[in-house]
């Protein structure tokens, strides 16, 4: 029998494919793992057969229906491994085949593939330009030193006519992977050093199971590109792949991942970050299953900020331990809040009412109104929240010494008190009636812990992602849970996604992560050209990192898929736009898109609920999300951008992105009042519109009517 080893490429020709033309893949791979080699070839159904004036001679194909085939790679070495590499429509998988040639990469001794017929083709055009050019793009590393990185003699060619960065990535989906990725990164300025203990010797160190036979290279190859290429050795194994769309997801994990996941063990917190669709979450569900196979009794709490996410983080928890109940019962899945609320509970008593972030913000009218206050109540909120709870500050006389980070608006002398009668009538009042916001029980939580040392929940790790949307009393409350030693936090997140109002300093909290934080630079969700459009969105916007020392930066971030440029339309009326979001979801729809994987979204709930009536009287199913939280009915996608963080989507519209939108005026503080606020709140408004833009893997479109938002001067 036959053993099928399935590629990336060929995950993603599935992905593109309808509902029954997947089934109908799926029973073809099915019937061909039945099958014995001499069977495949006289099996009419499957008509195996290969392509004739193929650059790579292993090249076949085999039928799907009568629209699509399947291209797989065939062993020369005596070896049974049939590598599925792609599936597309019948005349685009032969002229898809005869192009690429598979090999193994002397260094990394991975399987790697290239378009050699576009690169031969390409080269030398790029070559009489170099002739001209003053300085070539990689003109400072020595053939040595490329080669060393696993560049081959084929790439170097082309890698020595390359003038600029825009060269470099016409080569993109025509290099090998890795080879592109270890090119990309010299030319953004990364160490070759780095590059090669990230990349190269990551795929260097993965061992090759002995199987008791001798394997061929291919088979060999297979073995070591685990990463990319899942190996699948039975029926049951092929059934559950094909069953489970998150374990072929998991198979995939880049070798830079899996050093970060997979770790024997950090000293202290570690901190993973990266850009949108980097694999954040899949490490850090990876590292619960690390840290659980350490002890049978290791017990970790799984966190982060909001009720969607962690419902979003215990379903692909339960999917990659195979449901195995012994192990999710060790593992504790929520939000900070919801743990600050079991501490207290268990520790205190009943905490109360807690208040909505509505709920607060009319007691802080109400209390600016009564007072006749020279500041007004989203002052007074911000100074609560970003000053009072962010450093736990207890007394009078400790606000006023403490130096106020991140406001920008001062004090003139002997306000500081008057203030402080402010929040503290706050707190009474909210004491009186039995009630407190949830930033307060979070710092009462990690108050309750630091005092009554061995009480609590007593976990041995913590784990959280979407770390940067938590704000300090979170963080302590987070520090208390958990002993310091080995392995106590492990966080991921990504400054550039943070769209609420949380700015924290891990160092000024005591949490130090220096020399154990990761980058993850490769995005495997979105296109190139997604990925750029919305870098735009930020407009260079500086970002502070998750340490609060220094600047965030995407440098280096970059996708490796390729697809159409974003659309950006305006309308003159937001009935005409209405319309025009329709048709592109009909469109998309028409070329095979299944709704469930179209996404539509605006900044008001108003808005979106007219886009979806014209959807459903269109004929089109229609799905409502709420807080992020996505069922599995047939249906587009309709959603506030707040509450698509988390989810992802083949085809993502974004309207209303006006003027009056984006920056949203009262969630912007006037910089009159406190410029630094100011600028914090508009970076967070930029960031919401980045986050929504890399929802989308295959097609973004971006709509506005009247006078768009200053965000889209980039990009329009």
């Amino acid at each position: 029998m036959p053993q099928i080893a399935i590629t990336n490429t060929f995950w993603e020709g599935v992905d593109r494919l309808d509902k029954p033309s997947r089934a109908r893949v799926h029973k073809a791979m099915a019937k061909f793992q039945q099958l014995t080699v001499h069977q495949l070839h006289a099996d009419k159904g499957l008509h195996l057969e290969s392509v004739v004036g193929s650059r790579d001679p292993r090249m076949r194909t085999i039928r799907v229906d009568d629209g699509q085939r399947i291209v797989l790679l065939a062993p020369d070495d005596g070896s049974d491994v049939f590598v599925f590499v792609h599936v597309v429509s019948h005349d685009k998988a032969y002229s898809w085949a005869k192009r690429r040639l598979y090999s193994v990469n002397a260094v990394t001794r991975c399987l790697e593939v290239r378009d050699l017929t576009a690169m031969e083709q390409i080269t030398p055009l790029f070559a009489r330009e170099a002739e001209a050019a003053p300085k070539l793009l990689f003109a400072g590393w020595s053939d040595t030193v490329l080669r060393h990185l696993g560049v081959d003699d084929v790439t170097l060619r082309a890698a020595r006519v390359i003038t600029g960065k825009a060269q470099l990535e016409a080569f993109g989906s025509l290099m090998p992977e890795d080879q592109f990725e270890a090119l990309w990164l010299l030319a953004e300025g990364f160490d070759p050093d780095d590059i090669y203990r990230d990349l190269v010797a990551a795929r260097q160190a993965v061992v090759v199971e002995e199987t008791g036979e001798k394997q061929g290279e291919l088979a060999a190859a297979v073995s070591r590109t685990r990463s990319r290429i899942a190996l699948v050795t039975g029926p049951e194994e092929l059934a559950d792949i094909l069953a489970k769309p998150f374990d072929a997801w998991r198979i995939f994990l880049h070798p830079t991942q899996r050093r970060v996941a997979y770790r024997p063990a950090y000293a202290g917190p570690a901190q993973v970050t990266g850009g949108p669709g980097t694999g954040k979450t899949v490490v850090a569900l990876h590292r619960v299953r690390h840290l659980l196979g350490r002890s049978p009794d290791t017990r970790v709490l799984l966190t982060t900020y909001t009720s969607a996410l962690a419902r979003s983080l215990r379903s692909g928890l339960a999917l990659l331990l195979d449901h195995d109940q012994a192990l999710l019962d060790r593992v504790t899945v929520t939000t900070v809040d919801a743990t600050a609320h079991r501490v207290v509970r268990e520790l205190h008593g009943n905490p109360g009412d807690v208040l909505g972030d509505k709920d607060e913000r009319r007691r802080w009218q109400r209390l600016a109104r009564g007072l006749d206050l020279p500041w007004s109540d989203a002052f007074l909120a911000q100074e609560y929240r970003h000053v009072l709870l962010a450093q736990d500050l207890r007394t009078r006389e400790e606000y006023e010494k403490c130096l106020r980070r991140g406001r920008g608006s001062k004090l003139a002398a002997g306000q500081r008190p008057r203030l402080w009668e402010v929040m503290t009538r706050f707190e009474e009042e909210l004491a009186h009636d039995r009630a407190c916001t949830w930033l307060q029980l979070c710092a009462r939580a990690a108050r309750l812990l630091r005092d009554r040392p061995g009480e609590g929940p007593g976990y041995d790790h913590v784990v959280v992602d979407e770390a940067q949307d938590l704000h300090p009393a979170q963080w302590r409350l987070l520090r208390a849970l958990v002993p310091e030693g080995p392995d106590d936090l492990f966080l991921t997140g990504d400054p550039h996604q943070r769209i609420y109002d949380s700015r924290v300093s891990l160092r000024s909290l005591g949490l130090s992560v220096a020399g154990r934080g990761a980058r993850l630079r490769l995005n495997y969700r979105s296109t190139e050209e997604i990925l750029r459009w919305s870098r735009t969105l930020l407009d260079g916007e500086p970002v502070a990192d998750l340490t609060g020392d220094a600047p965030d930066s995407l440098s280096g971030y970059r996708s490796l898929l390729h697809g159409e440029r974003p659309v950006c339309e305006g309308h003159g009326t937001e009935a005409a736009e209405a319309d025009a979001v329709v048709r592109k979801v009909g469109a998309w729809v028409a070329a095979g898109v299944a709704p469930s994987e179209i996404a539509v979204c605006a900044r008001f709930h108003t808005q979106t609920a007219r886009i979806g009536d014209r959807l459903a009287r269109a004929g089109l199913p229609v799905v409502r999300v709420k807080d992020g939280e996505s069922d599995d009915a047939a249906g587009v996608r309709v959603s506030s951008l707040h509450s698509l963080k988390g989810l992802e989507f083949r085809c993502v519209a974004v309207a209303g992105v006006t003027a009056s939108a984006f920056p949203f005026p009262p969630a912007v503080t006037p910089a009159e009042v406190d410029p630094l606020q100011n600028a914090t709140d508009l970076a967070a408004e930029r960031c919401l519109l980045f986050v929504a833009s890399t929802r989308a893997r295959e097609a973004l479109y971006m709509s506005y009517s009247g006078r768009p938002s200053i965000f889209l001067d980039g990009v329009r």
